[in-house]
């Protein structure tokens, strides 16, 4: 991050940006708009309040913002989301459990307790399990939309493939070699779940609590998982990739000086920006 002082700078941008977030211009969300979800609950709700006003000021349209509770959610957080972002749905911890219960065998039991220690993966759990539409469009909240997502808004609008953007470097935490063995099929490259539209058809709970127990078993556990299974899920079906250059995860600080490009995705070493600088602009 550039040294321990830098470091700091950026503990201390990210309470001003938490603090600052409890003051952003609220966001309607309308029960016909384009549906959004976002896995989020007490330490993250700031930077999603922010995503979501990025793209409010980009795009020039009516979005459902659907909050999964991560287990943090709280009546005070309830109240923030009701008076920052009017009309969002939240789905709690309890009905996240019964549609669990109803949708993901007992027998998975991989799946069910890295669920309990690996929150990422609750992206799939917790969001393919939910009633309705089978398309579901998933975004990361440590990201800033800077100019309008066409791509993004025309999918929601009419989905027939999966979504997804590409990654700046290799990050399935898996061997290529074991990903292809297990799935039986080709798989994409570089994909990268900040932006990730999957139908939840394509979600075979059995086979994934297979894969997980092999990959475990022969490589150990991964930061990645849920990104290595989203692209054995994905497979080799046609996808919607979004450019990198427009969509860039990471980027470096001439790209956010200069705010090329649609979206950022901060990860890595571009948090160093997003806390301590990026966040004011919005």
């Amino acid at each position: 991050m550039g040294g321990i002082k830098i470091y700091l700078k950026m503990q201390r941008g990210m309470k001003r940006m938490k603090k600052a977030a409890l003051a952003l211009e609220p966001v309607t969300s309308y029960a016909d708009g384009l549906p959004i979800h976002f896995l989020t609950g007490k330490n993250y709700l700031y930077q999603t309040l922010f995503c979501i006003r990025s793209l409010a000021k980009t795009a020039g349209a009516h979005f459902k913002f659907i909050l999964i509770d991560d287990g943090t959610f709280d009546a005070d957080l309830t109240e923030l989301v009701q008076r920052l972002l009017p009309n969002a749905e939240i789905i709690s911890a309890e009905l996240i459990e019964k549609n669990l219960a109803q949708h993901i065998p007992r027998s998975c039991t991989a799946l069910l307790e890295k669920r309990k220690v690996y929150p990422h993966i609750r992206k799939l759990t917790d969001i393919h399990t939910l009633p309705g539409n089978s398309w579901k469009l998933v975004m990361d909240s440590d990201m800033i939309f800077w100019t309008e997502p066409k791509e993004i808004l025309s999918w929601i609008e009419k989905p027939d493939s999966p979504l997804y953007m590409r990654d700046c470097m290799p990050s399935y935490g898996y061997t290529d070699l074991i990903l292809k063995e297990l799935s039986g099929k080709q798989l994409p490259e570089l994909v990268n779940v900040g932006v990730i539209g999957l139908n939840s058809d394509y979600i075979e709970w059995q086979k994934i609590d297979e894969w997980i127990k092999i990959l475990e078993s022969r490589e150990g556990t991964s930061y990645y998982l849920e990104q290595a299974l989203t692209a054995m899920i994905i497979g080799d079906r046609p996808s919607t990739i979004l450019a990198d250059n427009q969509y860039i995860v990471n980027p470096d600080e001439q790209l956010i000086k200069h705010k090329n490009g649609i979206l950022h995705h901060y990860v890595d070493l571009s948090k160093k920006e997003y806390f301590i600088d990026v966040w004011k602009n919005i």
